[in-house]
């Protein structure tokens, strides 16, 4: 292009954040700085995301910095994008200040301070916050019940919990989504009520998804519920490989309990159903620079210092006592 202005920009940073390609997104909101073009609300909105998605606080931070040297700082969206930044970083206090000191708020900005909180094992201000809305006038929507609803079962407030999915129905007339009923399962399957949460599964009026059932597989194997686990096999052949962690989980709860030939069962159907396992990544911000890793991985330019630093840290828990909890059943990979 022989020229380019902000919306040109703008719409390229936003393109690899609707493909969820994060990274690149911000590279080349950075190239946007270099050449001297100003962002709009709206390129700062797309940045946002990426930094949420990623969890890069350095650059986060960098950002509402940036923010607060324009007159755009008082903008209801990108304050909401940065409560959200902050809480998914761990950095909730943060996410409060932000809301605390808008002038506007929406129902999104509830929404963010409320999940905020839920999912970092803030409870009683989720809950608090959930109540508050209310009697600042702002009526609740789906997100802000699920973000209440996790707050509930994180807390192991089950009472409290299914008095909120019935205020769904009854008094705001909602219909509850199958994240609503997610939560209502997570609450049932961490109270150890596992038979009401496997009810509530098969009285739904939507199919499970795997979300659901990894709550109440998680529980089966917490309680060694090998029974409840089998029951739920029928639904996890509904879902076919799109549940590959389940299979896992599943193969890993008949092993945890000795039963090989139901272990061997379920990683027969793995292999019928050619499901390849997702590696599981981990990521770290260092100096705003995003570190991923797998399992095992050595590929890492520090990969040297890192395991010694692994190992140093083995020596002090085992020098403190601490005996880590191990299981020749678990099958965390598979053929």
């Amino acid at each position: 292009m022989p020229e380019r202005g902000a919306v040109s920009w703008t719409a390229l940073v936003g393109g690899f954040v609707k493909k969820g390609h994060f990274e690149q997104a911000l590279e080349w909101f950075l190239e946007m700085q270099l050449s001297g073009v100003e962002p709009d609300y709206v390129t700062i909105i797309a940045v946002l995301s990426s930094c949420a998605n990623l969890g890069t606080l350095g650059l986060g931070l960098w950002v509402h910095r940036l923010v607060l040297s324009k007159k755009i700082k008082d903008n209801v969206q990108i304050n909401n994008s940065l409560i959200d930044v902050y809480a998914r970083c761990g950095c909730i206090e943060f996410s409060r200040q932000v809301f605390e000191k808008m002038k506007i708020r929406t129902v999104v900005s509830w929404n963010s301070i409320i999940v905020g909180f839920a999912m970092n094992g803030n409870a009683e201000e989720a809950i608090e916050f959930f109540k508050l809305m209310q009697i600042e006038g702002f009526k609740p929507d789906m997100v802000s019940f699920t973000g209440a609803l996790a707050a509930c079962s994180h807390a192991g407030l089950v009472d409290e919990g299914l008095m909120l999915f019935d205020v769904i129905m009854s008094v705001h007339r909602i219909s509850p989504r199958i994240e609503h009923y997610g939560c209502v399962v997570d609450l049932y399957s961490r109270a150890g009520r596992l038979e009401e949460a496997l009810n509530v599964i098969e009285n739904m009026p939507m199919k499970p998804n795997e979300v659901v059932l990894g709550s109440l597989l998680a529980a089966c194997r917490t309680y060694r519920n090998v029974n409840l686990a089998e029951r739920l096999m029928n639904h996890l052949l509904e879902l076919g490989p799109s549940s590959d962690s389940n299979y896992v989980l599943l193969s890993n709860i008949y092993a945890a309990v000795g039963s090989w030939d139901g272990a061997n069962i379920v990683r027969k159907k793995i292999k019928d159903f050619g499901v390849q396992k997702k590696p599981g990544i981990s990521s770290i911000e260092i100096d705003c620079d995003v570190h991923e890793f797998v399992a095992g991985d050595r590929s890492h330019v520090d990969t040297e210092h890192i395991y010694a630093m692994l190992e140093c840290m083995q020596l002090e828990l085992r020098t403190s006592g601490y005996i880590p909890e191990s299981n020749v059943g678990d099958l965390c990979e598979y053929d």
